[in-house]
């Protein structure tokens, strides 16, 4: 009887397996499309309530006395060969290859591709693979972002270069980059971004979208020829400052060892206990540095300082992510027939 059930055992383990990965209709972003919620909509909203007051509950009665750093265990990736391959930049090339690659696709089928959203690359790649895709890949696995952002991949490029013509010499004004701005410009852009999303029409639209995709090409190199490179990546570009809040859930992190190498760096990157925690300009310059494998989430715990503009691109987030799914429902079809 044992020689039966284990071999049918295991054929109906391989059975379940090849179903699994039999094709079948998947269902993703829809283009200027409404879905029906499969409940109630109350039920989501009371959902969504509760788990906002239980939150605050376990907060107010976890937490007390004064915030306190803490040590968490961590694995330095960096300890091993193979890693330390497959992070070289010539391992690395290849990649950054196929993310400016992707970056002229995007254009290129905007601009000459068919004009049906659902036939043209640009809008399912930007709205779905990219947007959706890579956020919840750098909220889970770490910032692969700050790798395969493609305008600081051709502008790093652009810097290696002009050093090779003029050596000794950094291309750019490298403007002192005021204080006071803080990341309000890359509030403004993703607040940009987000009404594009979420309330132009023409969000599909494959033309507009390789016309927005150069719009922004121009505002990033301007701002990183104008204030330097990391400068504008951690202040001025929408979606390295985002994606940046992101990984902090990640089990991911950068880190720089040298406190020599943070005294040369372009902002204020230590934090209030020593730590150069995912500083992605001295991690770049820096001969002791880590590639650290961490529990997740605990990048929380190392905020920064939370200003205004701060706070302002929290809240962004997240009412640009409820007033998406908010806007599909039958009651925001109620509401704007008000209108």
């Amino acid at each position: 009887m044992r020689r039966l059930v284990r071999p049918a055992l295991l054929g109906t383990g391989l059975a379940v397996v090849l179903a699994g990965l039999l094709p079948t209709p998947a269902y993703a972003h829809g283009f200027g499309e409404r879905y029906d919620l499969p409940v109630p909509l109350s039920y989501f909203v009371v959902g969504g309530a509760a788990a906002v007051v239980v939150s605050f509950i376990l907060v107010g009665t976890m937490v007390r006395g004064e915030s306190q750093w803490f040590s968490y265990p961590r694995l330095n990736l960096l300890r091993y060969p193979l890693a330390r391959m497959l992070l070289s930049e010539p391992a690395l090339l290849p990649v950054k290859l196929f993310a400016v690659f992707l970056l002229g696709l995007v254009v290129a089928a905007g601009l000459v591709g068919d004009s049906r959203p659902v036939d043209n690359f640009s809008p399912t790649f930007i709205w779905v693979i990219w947007w959706v895709g890579m956020g919840f890949f750098v909220a889970l696995f770490g910032n692969l972002w700050a790798l395969v952002n493609p305008w600081k991949i051709l502008y790093g490029w652009f810097e290696g270069a002009y050093g090779l013509l003029r050596p000794g010499h950094a291309p750019g004004l490298e403007k002192d980059y005021p204080e006071r701005l803080g990341m309000w410009p890359a509030v403004a852009l993703f607040f940009a971004f987000a009404w594009a999303e979420n309330a132009f029409g023409g969000s599909a639209d494959p033309r507009r979208l390789a016309a927005m995709a150069l719009t922004y090409t121009v505002i990033t190199f301007g701002g990183m020829f104008i204030f330097g490179k990391h400068r504008w990546l951690r202040h001025g570009e929408a979606f390295s400052v985002v994606f940046g809040f992101f990984s902090r859930f990640s089990i991911v992190e950068v880190r720089n060892i040298l406190p020599e190498v943070c005294g040369e760096c372009s902002q204020a990157c230590r934090a209030e206990d020593g730590r150069c925690v995912d500083c992605y300009e001295c991690f770049q310059f820096s001969e002791e540095r880590e590639f650290n494998l961490r529990p997740p989430a605990v990048g929380l715990h190392n905020p920064g300082r939370v200003t205004g503009d701060v706070m302002a691109m929290v809240i962004l987030l997240l009412a640009t992510v409820t007033f998406d799914g908010f806007s599909a429902t039958p009651e925001w079809l109620e509401v704007q027939s008000y209108f």
